[in-house]
């Protein structure tokens, strides 16, 4: 991760662009904004189509601007706004427009294949970016890191588990890491039987033990893509091999992400499991900032537990894997087939083993084809992306007329 932040007076505020700003990333980030109105200034503040709670978080934050990306809901988040003087605007225009103004640092937090546009637009040199949109590396992995390379700007993961890493990732000593281990908790069916598995109800799959997270998230934790996913980050995000990557099932949430060493010594970043601890790193970094998080008490705490994960129950993290492996757009296709079999079973429409069956069916129909090559542009990535979600609804049509 390149490191290459401009010199700026010491006692300015930072200034900050927060993609995706109304998602459960950007409400933690806000949270840690409103504490510190001395340290930050907002920019501007980006949402899909909440214009309601992008409105509200304007004003409490004090906003420069407010874009939706959904110009359908602009007229309601104009007249929230009325009068305040934060600016507002809609549409793919206004959120390229936004990410263009002056700021030192850009949240990536959008949802989704549409963060990857806005994102990789926002990449500029002395800019730091807070990366916690999973589909830029996912799905655009070396072109995103090639464009960081290129303009020297400074990446800072997110995502607990790699920031975790981050933080006990010594980037000088990159030749002494024998291994990289991410952290999963298993999710709700850690220990469920791959019979009990396909009956599951979304309900009880959007129950995560640990974290409070989106509905997507949530269940891709319960099929363990998510894990999937943070692994083909992890290879792009630190210098290692595929082979140097690894998973370990903790069901408490407390370590999240180790970084094992040549001479034996196993180094691991250890918290609460709340996503303000790891925004904050972002925000402040190299400093640290006062959060009002749960203090970790080991002693009350009392035993940390750890297993391998089952790739027969949880298949979806053996196609992740193997995607990674596979390289060109093998991991997009599969983030896209991802997101629409996630959308089937939430509305009752597929089960829940039938989530990792319909993105196999697509990643099998898509390299027999040989369609998952290098992507030379984000507009190729995108275009992938679209055909792949196609596929994959072709699948779910299918299967629902079998049933």
């Amino acid at each position: 991760m390149a490191a290459a932040s401009a010199a700026r007076d010491p006692g300015a505020k930072t200034r900050i662009t927060v993609l995706g700003a109304t998602g459960s990333i950007g409400q933690s980030l806000a949270d840690l904004l409103e504490r510190n109105p001395e340290r930050y200034e907002v920019v501007a503040l980006v949402s899909n189509r909440n214009a309601a709670g992008l409105a509200d978080m304007a004003k409490t934050l004090k906003a420069g601007s407010a874009i939706l990306a959904d110009e359908t809901c602009y007229p309601e988040l104009k007249d929230r706004l009325s009068g305040t003087g934060i600016r507002t605007g809609a549409g793919e225009a206004a959120v390229l427009e936004a990410v263009d103004q002056d700021t030192d640092i850009v949240v990536g937090a959008i949802v989704g294949a549409a963060g990857l546009k806005p994102t990789m637009a926002a990449i500029r040199p002395g800019r730091r970016i807070a990366l916690a949109n999973k589909e830029c590396l996912v799905c655009a992995g070396d072109l995103f890191m090639e464009k960081i390379r290129a303009t020297g700007a400074e990446l800072l993961p997110v995502d607990s588990e790699h920031n975790a890493v981050f933080q006990v990732f010594e980037t000088d000593k990159a030749d002494m890491v024998e291994k990289v281990i991410l952290t999963a908790s298993g999710g709700p069916f850690r220990s469920l039987s791959k019979a009990d598995m396909k009956r599951v109800t979304p309900q009880q799959a959007l129950k995560h033990p640990n974290w409070d997270m989106g509905a997507r998230i949530t269940i891709d934790s319960a099929t363990m893509m998510n894990k999937g996913f943070e692994v083909i980050e992890a290879s792009h995000l630190f210098p290692v091999t595929h082979d140097q990557l690894g998973v370990l099932v903790h069901p408490q949430s407390t370590v999240h992400g180790l970084v094992q060493y040549k001479d034996g010594s196993l180094l691991a970043q250890l918290g609460s499991p709340d996503m303000r601890t790891p925004i904050a790193h972002c925000l402040a970094f190299p400093r640290r900032m006062n959060v009002p998080v749960k203090r970790l008490d080991l002693a009350e705490l009392g035993t940390l537990t750890f297993e391998a994960p089952d790739l027969d129950r949880f298949p979806a993290l053996h196609l992740a894997l193997e995607a990674m492996r596979a390289g060109g757009m093998a991991p997009a296709a599969l983030n896209a087939a991802d997101e629409i079999a996630v959308e089937a079973f939430l509305t009752g429409r597929i089960g829940f083993m039938d989530i990792p069956a319909a993105i196999e069916a697509v990643l099998e129909t898509m390299g027999a084809r040989g369609l998952l090559g290098e992507a030379a542009s984000a507009e190729d990535v995108l275009a992938l992306d679209a055909e792949a979600r196609q596929k994959a609804a072709d699948w779910i049509e299918a299967r629902q007329m079998a049933c």
